[in-house]
């Protein structure tokens, strides 16, 4: 095993101990300093958001954004009860787990990026952890063939790490304790709350997986999904989260929930302990730091790609100089030729730091960058494994952002991977499981559900963290003002979508709500295709891709969702393409 490169920091032993007194910030929440203009845009004809048109959600003193409305409110509830940033975050977490159980969680993980408006920074890695009875062919049948079991069913699932990152987040940052901060999540999961479209279209969408197992009792009652307009409650999950309130994490891994995971994974056929929840801490690492013409980012280190690809992808384009016009031929290609590069690292050298050394100081670094640069070629497309040969000398997940009026500022990206996660419901807990098993490599050099093919690095063995793209990043303008708070969910497509939204705003001086409405565009390395949204290409531009030797083709890139400042106060915007039940909110 490699040397550590992380702080694991054990769960708090007691819930009620609040974290030391946060120095406060002298000044406003929007500071004085001057922010560069931004300027006109101009999108494709006939794309559905025209630049302009759309509006970002304003506020004087705070903003909260995320992919529910609900939880957006649980945590601006906390924010006007006189909580900080960790505590609102904290607050949207545990809300996320109750209204929005297709990505919310408390079986699954995630990871956190704080700001606090004294300037320490800080990144907790909460992501799940492969039990201690995995192993690295355990997804292959007796032919070596790669199954489907590390996608749906017992065997897909980590070990959970959201209880104890929110609770170990809280306690180092926070000011309110677990029992305020949980309040707003246990009176929905009691009371209920009315069903809106957006989580009945939801539940509709993916009935088939809930109805395999425990979770059609509660979400699918009579054999269809809650009706709109009608109440869920979640009496399993509030006596969960009542449990936890009161008697810390500890409540959640070493009482009665760890023990009713462990006794269902025991009966069908699972491999997740009670020695396996006991054994879970979360772990500091430190930032992933990198700046771009004279803004500075904060974001995600391994087990988290995001960070190291995003850094990567930026110092491939900034020996570039002003980037081609946003929307061009000449972006697009150089854009994608950048993402291909940094996701081939992604690929084959990022992985759990507590098992491999990975190369993070030469991964991030401008000469490294510069190099990768020269290996670009303007006007001919390089299929990715000629560029192996060149360069090498040897969807689904929420997230959220908060920044409250003293200027703190929190990203997180939590996720139990596909919608509704390994499909497993845990009853007596009320939770649904993650199936991040299938974000290791299965079996290395074979694709996994999202079409990413891994090496070694990142092959399964027991207490190990699966690689992730989630990409909670916070940015700096160059006067070191809190500037911009960033994420996204979507798989692979979280790392361009969330690092477009950077460059839109910083490269292009887009408004947030154009860098948001903007189209995108994917490239992953393998498969060797650039993913583009309907209507978000020029045809020309299309025309010019293909002759540059580039493979097309349609489809979603991602929904982030942020915060950036203004002259005044903040802007918050959740991406358009989303299903609506999204809310950016302040005050």
């Amino acid at each position: 095993m490699a040397p550590s490169q992380s702080s694991i920091v054990s769960r708090p032993r007691y819930h009620h101990l609040l974290a030391a007194i946060v120095l406060l910030a002298a000044g406003c929440a929007a500071p004085a300093t001057d922010l560069p203009p931004r300027a006109a845009q101009s999108f494709p004809d006939g794309w559905r958001f025209p630049a302009g048109t759309l509006q970002p959600a304003a506020a004087t003193n705070a903003m909260i954004t995320s992919d529910n409305r609900i939880a957006t409110e649980a945590g601006l509830e906390i924010l006007r009860q006189g909580g900080n940033a960790v505590d609102a975050a904290v607050a949207t977490g545990f809300a996320l787990a109750v209204a929005y159980p297709e990505a919310g969680n408390l079986g699954g993980g995630g990871y956190m990026v704080i700001r606090m408006a004294d300037g320490r920074t800080a990144a907790i890695d909460y992501r799940e952890v492969a039990p201690l009875a995995a192993s690295r062919d355990m997804y292959l049948d007796e032919n070596g063939e790669l199954t489907d079991r590390s996608v749906v069913g017992y065997l897909a699932s980590g070990v959970p790490g959201a209880v104890a990152g929110m609770a170990a987040a809280l306690e180092r940052y926070g000011s309110m304790s677990l029992e305020q901060v949980m309040a707003p999540a246990i009176r929905l999961a009691e009371d209920g709350f009315v069903v809106d479209s957006a989580l009945h279209r939801s539940v509709s969408n993916d009935s088939a997986l809930i109805a395999r197992f425990a979770g059609a009792s509660v979400f699918l009652p009579d054999g269809h999904p809650p009706a709109v307009g009608s109440r869920l409650t979640q009496p399993a999950l509030a006596r969960t989260l009542r449990a936890i309130a009161e008697g810390g994490a500890d409540a959640f891994y070493d009482g009665w929930p760890a023990d009713s995971l462990a006794a269902d994974m025991a009966r069908n056929g699972g491999i997740i302990t009670k020695e396996d929840m006991g054994r879970y801490e979360p772990a500091w690492r430190e930032p992933v730091r990198t700046d771009y013409r004279g803004y500075s980012l904060i974001s995600m280190p391994p087990s988290s790609s995001g960070g190291v690809t995003i850094a990567e992808t930026l110092n491939i384009l900034e020996p570039h100089g002003d980037l081609p016009a946003p929307g061009s031929a000449a972006y697009i290609s150089l854009l994608a030729a950048a993402y291909q590069r940094a996701f081939m690292d992604r690929n084959e050298k990022l992985a759990d730091p507590d098992f491999v050394q990975v190369p993070i100081e030469e991964l991030t670094s401008k000469e490294y960058g510069e190099r990768l640069y020269s290996t670009i070629t303007p006007e001919r497309w390089t299929a990715t494994p000629d560029v192996a040969r060149t360069i090498r000398e040897g969807m689904e997940t929420t997230n959220y952002a908060v920044v409250d009026s003293m200027g703190n500022a929190v990203a997180t990206t939590t996720t139990i991977n596909s919608l509704y996660g390994s499909g497993v419901y845990i009853s007596a807990v009320g939770i649904f499981m993650n199936n991040e098993m299938d974000d290791f490599a299965a079996q290395p050099g074979k694709p996994n559900q999202f079409g990413l093919v891994q090496g070694e690095a990142n092959a399964v063995q027991p207490g190990k963290r699966m690689l992730s793209a989630m990409s909670p990043t916070i940015v700096l303008d160059p006067s070191g003002e809190l500037l911009l708070v960033v994420g996204s969910r979507g798989g692979p497509r979280i790392i361009t979508g969330t690092s477009q939204i950077i460059l839109n705003v910083i490269a292009h001086r887009m408004s947030l709500a154009d860098a948001f409405g903007a189209p995108r565009v994917h490239h992953q390395a393998l498969p060797d295709v650039l993913v583009h949204e309907e209507g978000g290409l020029a045809p020309e531009v299309a025309t010019a891709l293909r002759e540059m030797g580039l493979e097309l083709s349609v489809g979603s890139n991602g929904l982030p969702n942020g915060i950036m400042r203004v002259d005044g106060g903040w802007h918050g915007m959740v991406d358009p393409r989303g299903d609506g039940g999204g809310l950016a909110a302040g005050y």
